[in-house]
């Protein structure tokens, strides 16, 4: 069962005095490419989040978000109640206007304004928390990987259609093969009496065999038809192996391409051009493969 590298996950988590949201897409991509944004509180658990991320997506542009959202009435930034009575103090002695009632409100608001006016206690990590958090993020996970599950079907079934296209053209290929060795054996003889000079007729046979054997596609007909086989077979396997697909699909078109320039044959020429076009097709949509 194949996997597709596009998914998007998300889980939230309401704590006692905070709210985590937790956010995961990801793209295709040839490696892991794994961006993460992370709160400062747990930024500690950054290694530990990554391993579990690349782990469980395995390739793909990943984007990971962790938003916190205090709901609680704590905060862990307080009002430094010296530092500010300092600058008001020195806000008055710049000017008698800041004087009773209203003023001081004034002096308040400018004062707190200023540098060191708010001093923030780090919060330490709570392990039991963070291992609460963690099981939310693997849900997470687990909601983006089965969006990569439903994906992969509809490229599968995308994969076994255009495959089937191939194999139905390469059937056509083999039924007019024969009449395709029997044009080139008479387009041959019409140019050799056209010479209107005697020849052998078994010298003319056996340059007419040697000639038609650089022109036979028995081989090509029979390893595209192999290789073919060969990517339903892996497509069907357990693993989602985008990569080994890929280079099913180069020896395809390989042997595609070889039996095109063999041909030597218009109609067999117009087959391996609808052959070559469904095969794109499925190198375009492998690029988004696991």
């Amino acid at each position: 069962m194949i996997q597709s590298m596009t998914g998007f996950g998300k889980s939230v988590l309401q704590l006692p005095n905070k709210k985590i949201t937790i956010e995961i897409k990801s793209l295709n991509s040839k490696n892991l490419d794994l961006n993460t944004r992370i709160p400062s509180l747990y930024r500690e658990k950054e290694l530990t989040i990554r391993q579990l991320i690349s782990k469980s997506l395995g390739r793909g542009k990943v984007d990971f978000s962790l938003y916190l959202e205090i709901t609680g009435e704590e905060t862990s930034s307080q009002v430094n109640n010296v530092v500010v009575k300092e600058y008001m103090n020195q806000l008055r002695e710049l000017s008698p206007y800041f004087e009773g009632g209203d003023q001081e409100v004034e002096l308040a608001k400018m004062a707190v304004r200023m540098p060191d006016a708010l001093t923030t206690t780090r919060e330490e990590l709570d392990e039991s928390e963070y291992n609460v958090i963690e099981d939310e993020i693997k849900r997470a996970l687990a909601a983006i990987n089965e969006y990569r599950l439903d994906e992969g079907k509809v490229l599968e079934h995308d994969f076994l259609k255009r495959i089937d296209n191939i194999n139905a053209l390469l059937e056509k290929v083999i039924a007019i093969d024969p009449k395709r060795v029997e044009q080139v054996r008479e387009r041959l003889l019409k140019a050799v009496k056209e010479l209107k000079e005697e020849h052998d007729p078994n010298r003319f046979e056996q340059e007419l065999i040697y000639y038609i054997e650089k022109y036979d596609i028995t081989e090509e007909k029979v390893r595209l038809k192999n290789h073919l086989d060969y990517f339903k077979e892996t497509l069907a396997s357990a693993d989602s192996n985008g990569k080994k697909l890929g280079f099913i699909c180069q020896e395809i078109g390989r042997e595609i391409n070889t039996i095109g320039s063999k041909s030597n044959y218009a109609a067999m020429q117009q087959l391996v051009v609808q052959m070559k076009d469904e095969l794109e097709k499925i190198k375009e949509q492998m690029l988004n493969v696991l």
